[in-house]
């Protein structure tokens, strides 16, 4: 199965009318940006380099996109809607935790690992740029706040043990993804079936109660 990035017709093969035609653009040009900065980077990718992939002219890009740093913020945004997109489906479903295991394989074995190479590239830049470092903050804050309060209603459901701290149990979510996704991007070794299922195993342990979480290990702290 080919689990490489979309590519996209050239300029001239795609309607601009309304915004239909904008919406197409920027998906254009999004795409185009992913498979720049993961084979080049982000600091050696030009916004030159982006409208020669996207196939269209640079002052054509610059007219949806002022930089490589709103590029950046917009392809967050749309992995944050894609991602709280498939937290919605949680809401209704009949197995939460059959269905929150489901989401752990699409996103680590079904999603191309080019994504995971993306995510580095974002993190890197986040540890040297301000504007970067507050759009990967709020992504994450977003997915925190939005794990933690449908685990709150998994609770309630019986899903998730009673007494279970949703929030620390969505911070180390958090965390065990983002060591999903360095692993799936940087190490030949990595055996996505084998760990996803370790990592949902660990998951499923702590919906049932069986990791406790320190109080107050997720609370911000003043040095």
């Amino acid at each position: 199965m080919d689990h490489s990035l979309p590519v996209t017709p050239s300029d001239d093969a795609l309607p601009d009318a309304g915004q239909d035609g904008t919406q197409h653009r920027h998906e254009r040009i999004l795409n185009a940006a992913e498979r720049c900065f993961v084979r080049a980077g982000f600091h050696r990718t030009t916004m030159q380099d982006v409208a020669a992939e996207a196939g269209m002219s640079p002052g054509n890009l610059y007219r949806y996109f002022r930089s490589k740093e709103a590029i950046a913020a917009g392809l967050a945004e749309r992995d944050r809607a894609r991602v709280m997109a498939d937290f919605g489906a949680l809401e209704d479903t009949d197995d939460f935790v059959a269905s929150f295991a489901a989401l752990a394989r699409k996103h680590f074995e079904d999603e191309p690992r080019e994504r995971s190479v993306l995510c580095l590239e974002i993190w890197a830049e986040a540890t040297r740029n301000p504007a970067f470092a507050s759009v990967t903050e709020n992504f994450e804050c977003d997915v925190i706040g939005r794990m933690s309060s449908l685990f709150e209603k998994a609770q309630e459901r019986g899903d998730i043990a009673p007494g279970v701290d949703v929030h620390a149990l969505a911070v180390m979510i958090s965390a065990l993804a983002d060591g999903l996704f360095v692993r799936r991007a940087i190490a030949p070794s990595f055996d996505a079936p084998r760990e996803v299922a370790n990592v949902v195993a660990v998951v499923k342990a702590a919906f049932a109660g069986h990791i406790h979480f320190p109080s107050g290990s997720t609370q911000e702290t003043t040095p």
